[in-house]
């Protein structure tokens, strides 16, 4: 299978009944810091997060106040997903590539680069999000996040 280069950035937000749709919705709620679309791409009943700064979240309860630092941070965070392969199984998707983008706070800017995985459930015609795993490869890169983001 030959990976996706187009990026899905989230500038357009469409119905969530595709694996597509739900990863744009997915980023059109990172990307502009939209609490209310991020709680409807995330299967509440059941999900986890593994983020890059070596956080490992379960249940929407521990992953919805990370997003709600960081959309009221003062961080500016903006992801696009690429070089990306789906995969289907029943009612099941996970999607793995890679992430893109720039993190500023401040005066400090950061260009990301992430290894991501997600992984979507079918609940009734859509699809919803009960997995995330992020990580920064670079050991460089990592260290000069993690001290941006806790500074």
């Amino acid at each position: 299978m030959e990976p996706m280069q187009e990026p899905i950035t989230g500038s357009v937000l469409s119905g969530t009944d595709s694996p597509i749709g739900a990863l744009s919705q997915f980023y059109f709620a990172f990307n502009r810091r939209d609490m209310n679309v991020m709680r409807q791409n995330w299967n509440q009943r059941e999900c986890v997060l593994f983020n890059p700064l070596g956080g490992v979240l379960r249940g929407w309860s521990a992953i919805e106040p990370l997003y709600m630092r960081l959309f009221n941070g003062p961080a500016k965070v903006y992801v696009e997903f690429f070089d990306y392969t789906i995969h289907i199984g029943g009612d099941l998707f996970f999607a793995a590539g890679r992430e893109r983008g720039e993190f500023e706070k401040g005066t400090v800017k950061i260009e990301l680069a992430i290894r991501t995985s997600r992984i979507y459930k079918k609940r009734g015609n859509d699809w919803k999000q009960i997995h995330h795993h992020g990580s920064i490869e670079d050991p460089q890169l990592l260290e000069t996040y993690r001290a941006a983001v806790f500074s």
